[in-house]
């Protein structure tokens, strides 16, 4: 679940940008492939290596940014570390909003969390209110030494007082405005581009 619109439901499919138009690229292919790097080298450092670490993605865009994340650690550290999946629908606190039947899907986390350093990935960081929900669901499965925050985008306008521990890009932007991380896996592209909603022509 993404954090990048005004809307109480974000935007988790190509199709639901159709009525926004790009009006800046943030991020190339090069500049995510960087920015994952160093978010890797900079939670490594942190943590002094990674064991007692677990990265949790929250669906849907912050499974293949943590996936790559994952991957790029094995690249450094030459380990591992384990890879879980947060859906974090139910633990929203506008569920009643977004849809009488909401999509749920599973939540998969392979080890136990007691007193590991979870590290919550997420494609964009904006009002804080998906991480509160993600952080409600990971103490649901135990107490962890700590929880951490990586993010590729951090756009501002914070409603709760959540701030990332890692953070790829700080892009300032306007409430309106959308930040749209695209993925290979999923769209074929590996882009970030800000976006605003499309005038209707009269």
């Amino acid at each position: 679940m993404t954090d990048t619109t005004p809307q109480t439901s974000s935007p988790e499919k190509p199709e639901e940008f159709a009525n926004f138009v790009e009006k800046a690229r943030i991020m190339s292919a090069d500049d995510m492939r960087r920015a994952i790097s160093r978010l890797a080298h900079e939670i490594m450092e942190r943590n002094s290596g990674p064991a007692g670490i677990v990265i949790c993605g929250i669906r849907t865009r912050g499974q293949p940014l943590a996936n790559r994340i994952v991957e790029k650690i094995h690249e450094i550290e030459g380990m591992r570390v384990p890879f879980g999946i947060l859906d974090i629908t139910l633990y929203r606190d506008d569920l009643h909003a977004i849809a009488k039947q909401p999509l749920v899907r599973s939540t998969e986390i392979p080890v136990s969390i007691v007193d590991k350093n979870v590290v919550l990935v997420d494609d964009v960081l904006y009002t804080g209110r998906t991480i509160r929900a993600a952080m409600d669901e990971v103490i649901d499965f135990g107490r962890p030494k700590t929880i951490q925050l990586a993010v590729l985008v951090d756009r501002g306008h914070r409603e709760f007082p959540i701030r990332a521990d890692y953070v790829g890009k700080n892009v300032p932007t306007a409430p309106a405005e959308i930040v749209k991380v695209q993925f290979k896996e999923s769209d074929g592209v590996d882009s970030v581009v800000l976006c605003e909603l499309e005038e209707e022509k009269s």
